[in-house]
């Protein structure tokens, strides 16, 4: 009974819909609303459009990898499980700790952007202030049950997914001039997309801004960190992918078409979402207010199921025995709450960087997050790769497969590759390059600490001897 309490299980209460919000949630948040400012003032208009197609390009080609991985082991903290079983247990304790930063630091990030919007209504009130209320409120959130969380997260993801449609039908409407412009000015079509030339500076920001693009599309990963508590996850987790996938290209491509077409390349920024720029040009009353709220609920839950996936991975490595085992600890509903709490500390730890200097440091968290989510990415495709040859090696057909990616081996071959190529693009942009001076360096660490606590934890036995 001593072992149950103290490795306690994770319950399946997630339904079909949670799935699908859950993913939604953790997509459609700081990434889209805020990140796309920055990449449309870096790359222009076109260069956005291209991006983000490529960054879809990228979500699908994971996602079949994914799926025919979490069908086949549907487990909670997926990816590293995967990748500790096929490409080597260091490799998987580094990924379940990549995944954290990701998240973790995304904490950081969707604080402070949280920040920005209360700063639309309250400018005297400094940011740090709205994220100590936010830390308490989305902690509170994660801790009564996973029912509680799943079901706040749907109703979440809920309004931004009737917000994002909202603003294609609206925004669409003032570019072609069907709605009037704030200060009367001709609707501007096509104008600022092509004003500046289709790539104003060239080819080299948009490899720049892959891995940003990447991290507001980082969240659909979260159909496998939720495999493990998910009632039938063989039937659920393949119609979660396909309708994710969907809805993801056509959200992000019409909004970023909308946002390019309104707003003037150098207007675009961070500090304030462009979401909110483009309704205070158009011309409906209190529009901006209202998106800004929306926008504000929006980070919030992309915040919530921030901390879910960072809590459940650092379950996930206690309950392979590569972590101690308080944080393996459930209470009565289920959830882990040391695992979460540590979580939430490390998401204010990157929010007391923000005080210094917000809009800089907001870039360089994203950054950070962006490069730990596409190197999971990259064990995603390798471990698929990996699982699908030893399959078939095994005289296995792959009808025993209930979920097949497409066109093996160039989904999981194509997908490492531009996700290596998006890595490589930080290197040339000054303000992201830090997450490669934090990146690589937490790689080195993972790999030695995995090494550390393997020896400490071989030896663990002989002190518990009862």
């Amino acid at each position: 009974m001593q072992t149950q309490q103290e490795n306690g299980q994770l319950k399946r209460t997630m339904k079909t819909r949670h799935l699908i919000m859950l993913s939604l949630g953790g997509v459609i948040g700081t990434g889209l609303f805020f990140n796309t400012g920055y990449i449309i003032s870096t790359t222009g208009a076109a260069g956005t459009l291209l991006a983000y197609l490529i960054g879809a390009l990228v979500v699908w080609l994971v996602m079949q990898c994914l799926g025919e991985l979490s069908v086949a082991m549907p487990e909670t903290g997926a990816f590293h499980v995967y990748a500790a079983r096929y490409l080597g247990p260091a490799t998987g304790y580094t990924v379940a700790w990549l995944y954290w930063l990701t998240w973790t630091v995304a904490l950081g990030s969707s604080f402070t952007a949280a920040g920005f919007c209360m700063q639309y209504w309250f400018p005297q009130v400094p940011v740090w202030a709205w994220c100590v209320v936010f830390c308490v409120v989305i902690f509170g959130l994660n801790v009564i049950s996973t029912r509680f969380f799943a079901e706040g997260e749907f109703w979440f993801s809920l309004v931004k997914v009737i917000t994002i449609i909202a603003f294609i039908i609206l925004g669409g409407a003032a570019v072609f001039g069907f709605i009037p412009m704030q200060d009367g000015s001709p609707a501007p079509g096509l104008s600022n997309i092509t004003a500046e030339g289709w790539f104003p500076h060239g080819g080299l920001p948009i490899l720049m801004t892959m891995v940003a693009v990447n991290f507001a599309f980082s969240g659909t990963e979260l159909i496998g960190i939720a495999a493990g508590e998910t009632e039938n996850p063989h039937k659920v987790i393949p119609v979660a992918i396909r309708t994710t996938i969907a809805r993801l290209i056509i959200f992000f491509i019409g909004t970023v078409f909308v946002l390019a077409a309104l707003i003037p390349m150098q207007q675009a920024g961070v500090e304030k979402s462009p979401f909110v720029l483009v309704f205070e040009k158009v011309g409906i009353p209190y529009a901006a207010d209202i998106v800004n709220f929306v926008i504000l609920t929006a980070i919030l839950s992309a915040a919530n199921s921030g901390l879910y996936a960072s809590g459940r991975m650092l379950w996930s490595l206690s309950n392979e025995k590569t972590l101690p085992r308080c944080f393996a600890r459930v209470n009565k509903n289920g959830v882990p709450l040391a695992a979460l709490s540590v979580s939430m500390l490390g998401g204010v730890l990157a929010l007391f960087s923000s005080v210094v200097a917000p809009d800089t440091v907001f870039v360089a968290l994203s950054a950070i997050s962006g490069f730990a989510v596409v190197a999971v990415w990259i064990s995603i495709c390798a471990s698929h790769f990996v699982f699908r040859r030893r399959h078939l090696q095994s005289g296995q057909p792959l009808s025993a497969l209930q979920y097949r990616a497409p066109w093996y081996p160039l989904v999981p071959v194509l997908g490492f590759i531009l996700c290596v190529v998006a890595c490589v693009g930080l290197w040339f942009d000054p303000s992201q390059r830090i997450a490669l001076y934090c990146g690589l360096p937490f790689v080195a660490l993972c790999y030695g600490a995995y090494y550390l606590t393997r020896n400490m934890t071989s030896q663990e036995p002989e002190h518990v001897a009862e």
